[in-house]
């Protein structure tokens, strides 16, 4: 339905309105009310997360699965706060820049989780985070580890800005296939440093231009340097927390808040956004943010993702027992053009009951049988005490927005970290404001690691 905006003068006014209070939305809504703008935030959940919220007690797990249960044994349901889409946070991530930037750090704890491992030969091997780790890995044989190290020290003293870093590589034309054939890398090396340190999503990088990869690896390696153990975080008391932070800082703002409010209508004029209807309430607005269940007319389908919840009472094989951790199965190891990802956290983090784990295994999906291509991962975790299945479609917009000035976010990869989420977030930053997203640089000192103990 569209409306003349004259109609319109008279109803409250908001320079944004955004529509779900999944993570995008809510850190585009708090860093814009930083910046000044008078927003709305409408869900049409009476709780925060949409999609990507965290559930408890326990039985609300159950319940939307369809599920019965919980059984006694898993313990009392409060204890449980189980992530839908369960992310881990680089820690010199963009995800990490944009909550010292707002300040949202003061409304969260973080623990540092307990390592990081890659898939190969049937077995799951520790990605190493030190150097003494890479002298002993299994990984790679003795020349190739003295090739990985060269590489690393390479990429470790890359500046983009300064040629003689380049050491005659052209970040811009010279593809990562050929830099690993310059320091002569086996394929061992290459796959885990691809898959494990630079998180690609398929072999495609491999020839793209080195320079985004060169990046990633910095990226993984920059991170470690702030939690040894591995370079991911992740909140106490789950995801969940997120999004709230970000609403407490919009809040706090000027932002106003209304779950459980359904859009029955959203108003346009000549082309472009002037409001919404909620009930019998209509709002003005110059912009609108929102995933894409708000606007499925300006989305299209471009694929689907399968999520297997596991809970467990056992930490996963040869990780140490570590109660968290991130595995990548790259897609050569199982015969797949994408990758495999587990993402696994604990009772350590506030998230289960005592004793009690919870991994998540993700993959795009390549065929009509989704639930056997997360097969090699579920196998990892045996014995599983209770799964729950899921299947969504991944949407992305079908236009950048800015004549419409309606701003439509993708949906959630497969992927077991923030980056290509947060690139999402700057990247409709960007188009809603004109501005790159910059926050200043971040001091290390100013972000308090906790140990994973």
């Amino acid at each position: 339905m569209s409306r003349g905006a004259s109609e319109l003068l008279t109803m409250q006014e908001y320079d944004i309105i955004v529509l779900g209070t999944g993570l995008k939305e809510c850190i585009l809504s708090g860093l814009l009310s930083v910046s000044g703008k008078k927003i709305l935030h409408i869900d049409r959940n009476p709780y925060y997360g949409g999609e990507s919220a965290s559930l408890s007690p326990l039985d609300q797990l159950y319940k939307k699965f369809q599920v019965s249960g919980p059984p006694k044994s898993m313990g009392r349901g409060k204890d449980w706060n189980v992530d839908l889409i369960p992310k881990l946070v680089l820690a010199n991530g963009l995800l990490v820049k944009m909550l010292l930037y707002s300040e949202v750090t003061r409304y969260l704890d973080f623990k540092v989780v307990g390592g990081s491992y890659v898939f190969r030969g049937g077995k799951v091997h520790k990605v190493p985070s030190t150097e003494a780790e890479a002298m002993a890995s299994d990984l790679m044989g003795m020349f190739d580890k003295r090739r990985f190290r060269k590489l690393l020290q390479f990429i470790q003293n890359f500046e983009e800005g300064d040629r003689r870093t380049h050491h005659e590589i052209d970040p811009s034309r010279t593809t990562m296939r050929e830099v690993f054939r310059h320091f002569d890398l086996g394929q061992d090396v290459i796959e885990f440093m691809g898959h494990a340190m630079a998180l690609q999503q398929t072999d495609g990088y491999l020839d793209q231009p080195c320079i985004n990869t060169i990046r990633r690896i910095r990226l993984y390696t920059d991170s470690l340097t702030r939690c040894d153990q591995s370079p991911f975080l992740y909140p106490v008391y789950g995801l969940g927390e997120l999004p709230q932070g970000f609403a407490r800082l919009s809040t706090g703002h000027g932002g106003t808040y209304k779950l459980n409010r359904q859009v029955d209508d959203i108003f346009m004029e000549d082309g472009k956004v002037v409001g919404i209807k909620s009930g019998k309430d209509i709002f003005r607005c110059k912009q609108l943010i929102c995933d894409p269940s708000y606007m499925p007319n300006r989305v299209k389908k471009v694929g689907r993702v399968i999520r297997a919840i596991c809970l467990l009472n056992h930490p996963i094989k040869n990780t140490h027992d570590a109660s968290s951790c991130h595995i990548v199965i790259p897609q050569s190891q199982v015969n797949r053009k994408s990758d495999i990802y587990i993402c696994m956290v604990s009772y350590t983090h506030s998230v289960a009951a005592e004793g009690r784990y919870i991994a998540v295994v993700s993959t795009t999906v390549e065929t009509s049988n989704p639930e056997k291509e997360v097969q090699p991962g579920l196998a990892l975790l045996e014995p599983i005490q209770q799964k729950f299945v899921s299947i969504s479609n991944f949407m992305v917009p079908t236009d950048d927005g800015r004549r419409s000035q309606v701003f439509v976010s993708r949906s959630y990869d497969a992927t077991a970290h923030f980056e290509t989420e947060c690139d999402d977030i700057k990247d409709m930053y960007y188009r809603i404001t004109g501005k790159e997203f910059t926050p200043a640089d971040i001091q290390r000192d100013q972000f308090d690691d906790e140990d994973d103990n």
